[in-house]
């Protein structure tokens, strides 16, 4: 079975990898804090799981999911990443993350600074833009009638293969978006974001989103200049 390396452990990477080893992945957790804060967290997820550092995650996971904040991406590990799918789920918020003149002026997508950041490396953006309680409450088997999508963009096929398989079998339908510049149409504030998973009574109310329901919202997309 193949091993997850997760980059970051917080809501979003804690999740996965809880959906990761339901499915019978290995998984190797890390943060910014080091692997003995990961105890707890890798008791609860029994014995494929074990803690590391961000080094180790990288080099023991056949698909590495980096989910730290984006102000932090410089510091992912390039060497033993390289020819690896790579999964990004980050964001861009000014606010935590610092300006970011290239992402201010639209000239690139955070997926394509981390691609350039591991140019060795096959960058996939999903995980994005679902919250966290959504991710888990949402997956389903393979088949299930009630099964809802996620969306990824990458610039390799085969990468995007990979995470399509990965997506299977943790519980979720894929709606490819296109290439990492196209990664725009979901980010933080557009109509495919969160809010796609959540019902009326707001975002704990979490519902279900087919690929046919998203891909509209995609269309809808609206670059940050003229919001």
């Amino acid at each position: 079975m193949t091993t997850l390396g997760l980059i970051g452990s917080g809501k979003i990477g804690s999740t996965v990898a809880r959906l990761a080893v339901a499915a019978g992945y290995d998984v190797v957790l890390s943060n910014s804090r080091g692997p003995e804060t990961l105890s707890e967290l890798v008791e609860e997820l029994g014995p494929r799981a074990r803690a590391g550092t961000a080094a180790e995650a990288a080099e023991a996971g056949d698909i590495v999911v980096v989910t730290i904040p984006l102000r932090a991406y410089r510091e992912v590990p390039v060497a033993p990443l390289a020819g690896k799918v790579v999964i990004d789920t980050n964001n861009y918020y000014p606010q935590r993350d610092g300006e970011i003149a290239e992402l201010d002026d639209e000239s690139t997508t955070t997926s394509e600074l981390l691609q350039a950041h591991l140019p060795e490396s096959h960058v996939v953006k999903a995980f994005n833009n679902i919250w966290y309680v959504a991710l888990l409450q949402l997956a389903r088997p393979t088949g299930a009638a009630d099964r809802s999508a996620i969306v990824i963009a990458g610039d390799d096929a085969a990468a995007k293969a990979t995470v399509t398989e990965f997506l299977d079998r943790i519980g979720y339908d894929t709606l490819d978006a296109g290439p990492l510049a196209e990664g725009w149409r979901f980010q933080r504030d557009t109509a495919a974001y969160a809010g796609v998973y959540s019902g009326p009574d707001g975002i704990t109310d979490v519902q279900r989103a087919t690929a046919d329901d998203i891909r509209p919202k995609l269309g809808l997309a609206v670059r940050y200049r003229d919001m």
